[in-house]
């Protein structure tokens, strides 16, 4: 039996994964979940073997932040984001952090079925709709790299790690627990590197760390 779990900021969306999921004799629903702090818990509790992520769903923690603290839990489900063809920086990010797969919301039962039972065999998947964006994405990244280096040059030595860190998903006060510092401090460093890059946000700081390289 494969245990599966899913998250989704939508109720439409996840009552439309429960339908599609319960009709499988060969799949266990365990745990959803509406917000992505709350998909770690569940994980954490379920021990699923499949995990289905929203990969925008809003605070308290998105899908990106979920998907990280949700693979480095002990025995780690596999995990394939769910995603619209809005395909952004977002999809890199969570390539990075050690994503399985990419669905599209509006995916065939059968095909998310397929989907599901490779993903527990130990498989990836890719929507042939995302993966094509992909590509284009992955060469726009490459054209941004040398910019994204100069951007980063312009940092501290502790502004670039405050960056790096960013980019590995950590909030605050992990940020604070890893440099010794106190998260009021971190919560500084953050605004100020933001402003200095031009980010709106920490996702597009995660971006400029993984084009510039701090993640290698």
């Amino acid at each position: 039996m494969i245990k599966l779990m899913f998250a989704d900021d939508e109720e439409l969306v996840r009552s439309g994964l429960r339908a599609m999921m319960s009709a499988a004799s060969d799949i266990e629903i365990v745990g959803e979940a509406s917000d992505g702090r709350s998909a770690v818990e569940v994980a954490r509790r379920h021990h699923p073997d499949v995990a289905l992520l929203d990969i925008k769903m809003r605070a308290p923690d998105d899908g990106i932040r979920a998907l990280r603290a949700i693979l480095a839990l002990p025995d780690p489900p596999r995990v394939a984001m769910l995603t619209t063809f809005d395909i952004d920086e977002y999809v890199s990010l969570a390539l990075r952090l050690g994503a399985n797969g990419f669905l599209l919301k509006d995916i065939d039962p059968g095909a998310l079925l397929r989907a599901v039972r490779d993903l527990a065999k130990g498989g990836a998947v890719l929507d042939p709709g995302v993966a094509a964006r992909m590509v284009a994405t992955h060469r726009d990244e490459q054209r941004a790299a040398q910019p994204a280096r100069k951007l980063l040059s312009s940092l501290s030595d502790r502004e670039r790690e405050v960056v790096a860190l960013i980019g590995q998903g950590l909030s605050n006060a992990e940020i604070g627990g890893q440099l010794h510092l106190s998260e009021a401090t971190v919560k500084g460093y953050v605004s100020a590197v933001l402003s200095k890059i031009g980010a709106a946000n920490r996702v597009q700081a995660a971006l400029l760390a993984y084009r510039g390289g701090l993640l290698d």
